[in-house]
């Protein structure tokens, strides 16, 4: 069985279809650049390039980088254009691709999902936090399996700042830090949230998740086991498309 995913981030919109069987993509993920600013209308028309490069017809699941509830409403926007505040995204984008079915879920717990059910935390009890650290950090805690949805922990103040503007990737490149300056701030954050949530297991995802041998090593001091993100920068897309097919 095949659905469609999408992943909204702060720089790209990406997606394909996915195998839900393997728990992959059953094609080679197609991405377009996330608008400046990036506003509904904006992202909804780089959701639609997306979904018509494959001509897809069916059912579509759509992350998007803040707090979801009500299964579509929008109620926080760090990194996208806030008017998306409020927005009913699943009309919104619904609209844009001709009526398709729509499902909307935050970026971080599609991940999580995904990586929980065919990657890094697969057959993991106990509490697991998986966190993506892109354009800025995303979060999603399981507790046994199940997910505690719209986290946001990335928010969590660390130095007087959100944690994510102090240790994202994005904050890495913007400050053209070294791979151990940033080793030190991402310690730094995962020792804070470890002091809160008491983890067994630290996922790290995102697009830094492929180098992850440059920078876990030298993580030290933290109790919790920390290891990438199988799915890497896919778990998005994938879980986008297991919450869709959950919802038919």
């Amino acid at each position: 069985m095949q659905i469609f995913g999408v992943d909204i981030g702060g720089s790209g919109i990406k997606g394909a279809p996915v195998d839900l069987e393997q728990g992959d993509l059953a094609a080679e993920r197609f991405k377009v650049l996330t608008p400046i600013p990036a506003t509904p209308d904006g992202v909804a028309d780089g959701v639609r390039q997306v979904v018509d490069h494959f001509g897809w017809s069916g059912p579509v699941g759509i992350t998007f980088p803040g707090v979801v509830t009500g299964g579509a409403t929008i109620r926080t926007a760090a990194n996208v254009d806030k008017s998306w505040i409020d927005t009913d995204a699943r009309v919104l984008l619904g609209e844009r691709l001709g009526g398709l079915p729509v499902t909307v879920v935050n970026d971080a717990d599609a991940a999580g999902v995904a990586e929980m059910s065919f990657g890094a935390g697969r057959g993991r009890k106990g509490t697991v936090i998986l966190l993506t650290f892109g354009t800025g950090i995303g979060s999603a805690l399981f507790v046994d399996g199940v997910l505690v949805p719209n986290t946001e922990l990335g928010h969590l103040e660390l130095d007087g700042h959100d944690a994510e503007k102090r240790a994202s990737s994005k904050a890495r490149e913007d400050n053209d830090l070294t791979w151990e300056h940033w080793a030190r701030r991402v310690r730094k954050y995962l020792a804070h949230v470890e002091m809160l949530f008491s983890p067994e297991l630290f996922i790290i995802g995102g697009g830094v998740s492929r180098k992850a041998h440059k920078f876990l090593p030298l993580i030290q001091g933290v109790k919790a086991e920390i290891v990438p993100a199988q799915l890497q920068n896919n778990a998005g897309i994938v879980g986008a498309a297991m919450r869709a097919a959950a919802e038919r």
